[in-house]
C-alpha cells in the first residue's frame, strides 16, 4: 500500500502537506476523524463525528474524499481494458462561505499538494443561470414587460454580461437585478426546450451540467441537496448518482430536510405570479405583450379573491391559532382560490396552443403550469393532505398584510432512512455540535433515521481550560419581556469586558437588528476610548 496516499501520508507530521508548509501543526484529532472517515467509505458503512473548533473537518473529510474518488486511478486489480467502479462524493454544506472556503481555497490547495488529478465543481441550483434564448425573448418584449425604465435598461445589461460570460450565473454579475428582472431570464426547468432550444449548444446552464455529470466531489448546499432528495421521490433528480454524502454543518440538516419536505404557500407567491401575468396598474406583463385580454380579465378576478382568501386566514389565525400560529384542524374558509387559480392555467394553456412560435408558446405554458402547481399546493395546505404534518399560518409586514401558509413533518426520520441512509452506501454527518445529554448520538440519530453508523467524538485541540472564561451575567433582564432593558444590559456587559481586553474583542450576535442597534449605541463610547469598532453591514 502506498502510504503517502493515505490519510496518515498527507496529513500526518511528515506527510505531504508538512512538506508543502512550513508552519504546518500536525493536529492528532484532524487524522483520527480523517481515517474514521475513510473507513466509513471503504466499509460503505455510515459515520457521525463530533468534531470540536480548530479540528481542521474540511480537510479531515476532503482528503479520504478524493482519495476514494480517485481510487479508480490507483486500482491494479482491474483486468486492462475493464472499466473500474466509480465513487462520486457529495459534500454538502449549509452555508455560503463554507461553500466558497471549500471550493475556492481547501480543494485547490489539495490539488495542488496531491498527486492525483481529480475535479471538483460547485453545484448551483438551475435558478442561478441565465437562460440566453429568454434572455433574448424578454428583451425584444421588453417594453410590454417592465413598468420601471431601469428594468428595461437592466435587461441590456444582462445581454452586454451574457455574451461575454463564461459562467453564466449570478454569481459572475458586477450588479443584482431585481427577482421581477431574473425571473425572467434564468433556465427554468418548466420552460426549457431541451435540445429544440436555438441556442442549447451555447447553453451555459447544459454547460455547467456537463460539467456536474463528470465531476469527482460535487460540492453542494443543503437546500439542493434535499431538493434533489425530494425530487427522487418523484423519479427526477438535480444531481447525478452518488456513493458518498459528507455534510458538514449537520446540525442544520433536520430543519433544511423538513422545509424541503413539506409545504409552503405564501400570498406574496400568488401577488408575484399574477403580476407578472399582468399588472392592471402599470398596464405591464407576459399577457399584455400576447394580448390575451381574456386571461387579463382572470387574473385581476383572481387578485380580488387572493385577497379575501389570505385575509380570511389571518382572521382565522387570530381567532383559533394562538400565538404560534399552529393550525390544529383543517380550516373553516369559505374563499376558494385553488379552483379559479386551476381555471387560470388552463385558460392559459389552451391560448398558448394557437402561438406558432415554440419559444413565446413554452414561455405561456410555464406560466400555466405554474398556476396549476400553486394551485395544488393550496389545496394540500388547505386539506392538510400530508400525512404526520404540522401546519401553521405565519404573518408579516407593517400591516401583518403578508400571510404563510406552512407545513412541515413532524418527523423526518422514516423518508431519510428510506430514501438516504438505505441507499446512499455512506454518508457523514458532521459538525462541532451534534452529542446531547451524556455526549450521546442517540438523539440525532434518532431524528434523522440512522439506524446504524459508526461514531466518533474528537475535542478541539484549543486548550480552553487555560485560554478562556466563561462569564455568565447575574440578574439580566429578560429579552422577550423587557428588550430595552436587556439591549441596554448587554451594551454595559460589552463596555466592561471590551476595556478589560482593551479593545481586543469579538462580539456575536444572534439579530442583525440588535447587532445594529448596540452599535450605534456604542460608537461614541468607542471613539472615546480609543478603540477601532467594526460592525458588519457598515463597515466600521
Amino acid at each position: 500500500m502506498n502510504t503517502t496516499l493515505s490519510p496518515a501520508g498527507i496529513l500526518g507530521p511528515h506527510g505531504r502537506i508538512s512538506q508543502k508548509l512550513k508552519q504546518y501543526e500536525h493536529r492528532h484529532e484532524q487524522l483520527a476523524m480523517a481515517e474514521a472517515v475513510a473507513q466509513a467509505i471503504d466499509r460503505r458503512t455510515h459515520l457521525i463525528a463530533e468534531a470540536g473548533t480548530g479540528t481542521g473537518k474540511s480537510f479531515a473529510y476532503l482528503v479520504p474524499a478524493i482519495l476514494a474518488a480517485t481510487a479508480r486511478q490507483r486500482d491494479e486489480s482491474k483486468e486492462p481494458g475493464e472499466k473500474p467502479d466509480r465513487t462520486r462524493v457529495v459534500i454538502s454544506t449549509h452555508t455560503i462561505s463554507l461553500q466558497e472556503q471549500l471550493i475556492g481555497k481547501d480543494i485547490p490547495f489539495l490539488n495542488a499538494v496531491l498527486p492525483l488529478e481529480f475535479s471538483a465543481v460547485l453545484v448551483k441550483g438551475r435558478g442561478n443561470y441565465v437562460s440566453l434564448r429568454r434572455l433574448k425573448g424578454t428583451a425584444d418584449r421588453a417594453g410590454s414587460m417592465f413598468a420601471d425604465p431601469r428594468q428595461v435598461d437592466q435587461v441590456g445589461e444582462l445581454l452586454k454580461w451574457a455574451h461575454s460570460t463564461s459562467d453564466g450565473s449570478l454569481a459572475s454579475l458586477s450588479f443584482r437585478p431585481p427577482s421581477e428582472v431574473w425571473d425572467e431570464v434564468r433556465s427554468d426547468h418548466g420552460n426549457c426546450l431541451g435540445k429544440k432550444c436555438p441556442t442549447y449548444e451555447d447553453c451555459l446552464y447544459y454547460k455547467a451540467r456537463r460539467r456536474i455529470w463528470n465531476a469527482d466531489v460535487l460540492v453542494v448546499n443543503h437546500a439542493l441537496f434535499f431538493a434533489d432528495l425530494a425530487l427522487r421521490r418523484e423519479g427526477a433528480s438535480v444531481l447525478p448518482d452518488y456513493q458518498v454524502v459528507i455534510f458538514d454543518e449537520a446540525h442544520t440538516v433536520e430543519h433544511v430536510a423538513s422545509e424541503h419536505l413539506g409545504i409552503k404557500v405564501t400570498s406574496g407567491q400568488v401577488d408575484y405570479l399574477l403580476n407578472k401575468l399582468y399588472n392592471s396598474r402599470s398596464q405591464k406583463g407576459l399577457l399584455v405583450h400576447h394580448q390575451f385580454t381574456q386571461g387579463q380579465k382572470l387574473v385581476v378576478d383572481l387578485g380580488y379573491i387572493a385577497d379575501d382568501l389570505f385575509g380570511e386566514l389571518r382572521h382565522y389565525r387570530d381567532q383559533h391559532c394562538g400565538k404560534n400560529g399552529r393550525v390544529r384542524r383543517i380550516p373553516e374558509v369559505t374563499t376558494d382560490l385553488a379552483s379559479p387559480l386551476r381555471d387560470l392555467g388552463r385558460s392559459i394553456a389552451t391560448f398558448a396552443e394557437s402561438i406558432q412560435s415554440e419559444e413565446n408558446r413554452i414561455e405561456l405554458e410555464a406560466a400555466a403550469q405554474r398556476c396549476l402547481g400553486l394551485a395544488v399546493s393550496l389545496e394540500s395546505w388547505l386539506g392538510q393532505t400530508l400525512a404526520g404534518g404540522v401546519y401553521w399560518i405565519e404573518v408579516g409586514g407593517r400591516s401583518l398584510e403578508r400571510v404563510e401558509l406552512c407545513c412541515s413533518p413532524v418527523e423526518i426520520a422514516s423518508v431519510l432512512r428510506d430514501e438516504l441512509f438505505s441507499k446512499v452506501p455512506t454518508v457523514v454527518l458532521t459538525s462541532a455540535t451534534l452529542a446531547v445529554g451524556g455526549q450521546s448520538f442517540d438523539f440525532i440519530r434518532r431524528r434523522l433515521g440512522v439506524d446504524h453508523s459508526a461514531e466518533l467524538k474528537v475535542d478541539s485541540p484549543f486548550n480552553f481550560q487555560e485560554n478562556a472564561k466563561l462569564l455568565l451575567p447575574a440578574g439580566m433582564p429578560d429579552p422577550t419581556e423587557s428588550p430595552f432593558e436587556y439591549e441596554n444590559a448587554v451594551c454595559d456587559r460589552i463596555r466592561k469586558y471590551v476595556d478589560q481586553t482593551q479593545g481586543r474583542a469579538f462580539v456575536l450576535f444572534t439579530s442583525f437588528k440588535m447587532l445594529d442597534s448596540c452599535a450605534r449605541k456604542l460608537t461614541d463610547w468607542f471613539r472615546q476610548h480609543g478603540y477601532s469598532l467594526y460592525s458588519q453591514g457598515e463597515g466600521t
